[in-house]
């Protein structure tokens, strides 16, 4: 009996691809199946509605193990991630009080920044370097006097070769983030080397730093961050093995610092591709083992979309990130505090980010299954599709000279800030979607009062033309509603209803969501009898702006009853893009609101007319 497996699928005949197609093709009732079903990816592929075994048939990235050679499927055997913490506090001393707190809360690596090698010291008291990841940080002018000091805390705790961490020494930030022109190679690798040299006698202590998350943050496509992580890491093997240094030496000391973004399935295909593609890049410096070729990576949650009304939703944001880069089998995650994009974050807000983790461990149990998306066809093709185009750009890199030298010139810089201006106009015109804030906005929230200036690095410079812009995608909205909070008066958005009930009330909710991107104040209405009626009720409120809600056939004769009736004693829209549009322009109706709209520039019109 116990042999006797009943098999349920047998139950189901097989469907093949072409019936299914024929199928869907008949329920669209003649809509086009690649623009309904079909969309294209920012990194230049299309993802079909559905995937099937024949597509990753011949796929060689499918037949390894977790921990096999090259990595796709994890470095590891296990996925027991470090859930990180990055201390924040104004001394040496309240930054150790934080972290031996939350040691005891379950963190199993520190972050932290310090300002001289003196307080290296102070910061570690009482932890055990041979039990916590410890990340140091600081102004790259004193990243070498602090690796000393670290060093020399390892071997006073006699944790040589249990020490797991790093030194974030990443002499281009000043390239990328304020824009300084030129890179001495000459003079970076022989830092470079020194540093190695520092390091050496602590084997699990990385020191060259692969910073992409400032490219994601700053706007990057998902395929641009991996392309320009691996022609940075390839930078650094190629600068220091021709500075005589083996691959291993360098390979072991390099940790890939990337950012994760909201794009649930496209983040984990990037870990797993971003794995794959460094094992095949060092295995080309001929290391002497295979571990040489195994990428170190912490992911941290993206900044770039997080916002600072409705701030709240950060945490759905950076949820689903932190699941991305778990099920992905990254090496440890920063979870960024949801109130991080407005003030120094308090420890409410860092104790939810460590509870996200948490979520994913205790609840979840993610953390005890290596590579779930593996053998997923969506998963897979993701990761094979991405890793192509990452490699297309990593060999275009290659071909003009690497990553240092095209950073030196600006060309890094400026590829991100293309992608970023990009995603605001997306972000602008709503195709690119922030919850509480390009659409379905809190309109009753006030956010001006919680905003705190934070400080930057002691380097102080301002940036050059060659910087990253490191705007957030939410910041133009966001400056919007601000002023309307500064202003003396908050603008009033009047629905005038009427006519056909389902047009009217799902242009109304359209409207209220559109111009609640403002902050303005929404008085909408159930419906009016006549167009008169609803203009009185509307100057009688002190309306600045009226906004008609009806149906395209009805829109012919009352958007210009309504116009002249209002005689410009308040700003006229018309909720649509009715087939009368030219006709009603003609009649002198400026304003118009609907799907294609660029929402930013609209309201920024309004609050030019309106606030005072």
């Amino acid at each position: 009996m116990a042999e006797k497996k009943e098999k349920l699928f047998d139950q189901f005949p097989g469907v093949s691809y072409d019936e299914w197609r024929a199928k869907v093709e008949a329920d669209l009732k003649g809509a086009d199946f690649n623009k309904k079903l079909v969309w294209r990816t920012n990194e230049g592929f299309n993802v079909e509605p559905i995937y099937r075994a024949e597509d990753i048939a011949d796929f060689k990235t499918t037949g390894t193990l977790p921990g096999e050679f090259p990595y796709v499927r994890g470095t590891r055997s296990e996925n027991d991630w470090l859930t990180r913490q990055d201390i924040e506090a104004e001394t040496a001393e309240a930054a150790n009080e934080i972290a031996l707190d939350v040691l005891t809360k379950g963190v199993t690596s520190l972050g932290f920044r310090v300002e001289s090698p003196e307080e290296v010291a102070v910061v570690l008291k009482g932890i055990d370097l041979s039990k916590v990841e410890i990340n140091i940080s600081c102004c790259v002018c004193k990243a070498h006097d602090v690796a000393r000091a670290l060093v020399g805390c390892i071997k006073a705790a006699g944790a040589e070769s249990t020490f797991r961490g790093a030194i974030d020494y990443n002499p281009l930030r000043k390239q990328l983030v304020k824009g300084k022109e030129g890179i001495d190679v000459a003079a970076l690798t022989a830092a470079a080397k020194e540093m190695l040299g520092i390091v050496a006698p602590v084997a699990g202590l990385r020191c060259l730093n692969v910073e992409s998350l400032l490219l994601g943050n700053g706007g990057a496509y998902i395929y641009q961050e991996l392309g320009y992580a691996l022609a940075w890491g390839a930078s650094w093997m190629t600068a220091l093995t021709d500075a005589g240094c083996t691959p291993d030496e360098v390979a072991a000391r390099i940790k890939f610092n990337m950012c994760v973004s909201s794009n649930f399935f496209m983040e984990l295909a990037k870990f797993r591709a971003a794995r794959m593609l460094w094992a095949q890049i060092v295995e080309q410096y001929k290391p002497a083992g295979k571990d040489a070729a195994k990428m170190v990576v912490c992911a941290k949650t993206s900044r770039f979309n997080q916002t600072i009304y409705d701030a709240h939703v950060n945490l759905l944001r950076s949820q689903t990130e932190t699941m991305s880069a778990a099920l992905a089998g990254v090496d440890s995650i920063v979870t960024t505090p949801f109130d991080e994009p407005y003030k120094t974050p308090d420890a409410f807000s860092e104790r939810i980010a460590r509870n996200q983790q948490f979520l994913l461990k205790e609840e979840s149990h993610l953390d005890k299954v290596v590579d779930p998306a593996g053998g997923s066809y969506y998963v897979e093709t993701l990761t094979v599709n991405i890793a192509k185009e990452a490699w297309k750009l990593f060999i275009a890199v290659e071909d003009e000279g690497g990553f240092f030298a095209l950073a030196g010139e600006g060309k890094i810089q400026a590829a991100v800030n293309e992608s970023c201006a990009k995603r605001h106009t997306d972000v602008a015109r709503r195709k690119e979607i922030l919850l509480g804030t390009n659409q379905y906005p809190n309109i009753n929230e006030m956010a001006a009062g919680k905003i705190e200036k934070k400080g930057g690095c002691c380097c102080g410079e301002s940036k050059g033309a060659n910087a990253l812009a490191m705007k957030r995608a939410a910041t133009d909205f966001e400056a919007l509603r601000l002023a309307t909070e500064a202003a003396s008066n908050r603008p009033k958005v009047f629905m005038l209803t009427i006519g056909n009930l389902a047009m009217r009330l799902a242009r109304a909710q359209f409207s209220t969501n559109f111009f609640g991107c403002a902050g303005y104040e929404i008085i909408d209405n159930l419906g009016f009898d006549t167009v008169q009626a609803g203009v009185d009720a509307a100057l009688e409120k002190g309306a600045d702006v009226v906004v008609l809600c009806s149906s395209d056939d009805e829109y012919a004769t009352l958007a210009p009853e309504a116009f002249k009736y209002l005689d410009g004693r308040a700003e006229f829209v018309v909720a649509g893009a009715p087939a009368c549009t030219d006709e009603l322009k003609a009649a002198g109706i400026e304003h118009f609101v609907h799907v294609r709209c660029n929402v930013l520039e609209t309201l920024q019109q309004f609050n030019a007319k309106l606030l005072k």
